[in-house]
Formats: structure tokens, C-alpha cells, sequence
């Protein structure tokens, strides 16, 4: 236990700085503690950065850069007319219709309606988006076009 009489800092209280590089009688001198030559001995030559291949064009820079994809992109799932010829007349097609029958994946919210194909019977299909083609081929074999707000 310690007292006035016996006071001690506590272990590691009492560090001192390496003073490097202040000649070879310190034990820090010459190359204060940065072994011989080479990139580990240069000031700031550490570590180098993520992707750095020893000078060679790092393979990201290699690659060629393609394409865009923009953040605020709407996917939708689509659907063509084609696909559409399984259901009777009078049937009302909607995304969980879809789904059920394995015509549109489970990760896509929105629906889009394309022209591809003919349709024979009147439908009534609701989606979240329709082309101009889907729309005059239904509605020009009696089907109706309701459109779900997003």
C-alpha cells in the first residue's frame, strides 16, 4: 500500500519520447529505427495505398469504364402482351396475379406493360406503367388499362 512517505507513479506513468535520429550513441541514430533503404525507409513511405500494385498500373486504372447507372433509376418488372395469352376472358391481371403464376419475379414493386405479342380476349390489366402499343392492342380487343399510382 502506498503512502506520503512511499509515493510511486504508477507502471508506464513515466514514458519518455524517443528523441530518434540524434546520432549513434542515442541507439536511434542513423536510420533512426527505418532499417536499411526501400520504400519502408522514406519519410511517409509506410504502408502504400489500397490497389497500389509497385508502380504498375493498378488493375483499376487497367479496366476500361463502361456505362451509368443512375441512383434514382424506376425498375420495373415487365410483362408482354405474349405472356398474357394463358388468362380466360374477363380476367383481371394485377402484379400479385403475375406473381402467382410465376411471370414476375419477387424483387421488382413496379409493373410495366410492354406491346410484344397480340392479345385475343378482353383483359382488364393493372399496372404501374403501360406503353403505347400495350395500350391500343388491349383496349382494341375490348380489354381496359388501369393504371396503379406508385
Amino acid at each position: 500500500m502506498s503512502e506520503l512517505s512511499n509515493l510511486e507513479a504508477p507502471i508506464g506513468a513515466n514514458k519518455r519520447r524517443r528523441r530518434i535520429g540524434r546520432g549513434e550513441s542515442s541507439g536511434w541514430g542513423k536510420t533512426a529505427g527505418m532499417g536499411g533503404k526501400g520504400q519502408k525507409g522514406r519519410q511517409g513511405g509506410g504502408k502504400p495505398g489500397h490497389g497500389f500494385e509497385g508502380g504498375q498500373m493498378p488493375l483499376q486504372r487497367r479496366l476500361p469504364k463502361r456505362g451509368f447507372r443512375s441512383e434514382n433509376r424506376i425498375e420495373y418488372a415487365v410483362v408482354n402482351l405474349r405472356d398474357l395469352v394463358a388468362f380466360e376472358a374477363g380476367a383481371i391481371i394485377d402484379p400479385d396475379t403475375l406473381r402467382s403464376r410465376g411471370l414476375v419475379k419477387k424483387g421488382h414493386d413496379l409493373l410495366k406493360v410492354l406491346g410484344d405479342g397480340d392479345v385475343a380476349v378482353a383483359l382488364t390489366i393493372r399496372a404501374h406503367h403501360f406503353s403505347k402499343s400495350a395500350v391500343e392492342k388491349i383496349s382494341g380487343a375490348g380489354g381496359t388499362v388501369e393504371l396503379i399510382e406508385r
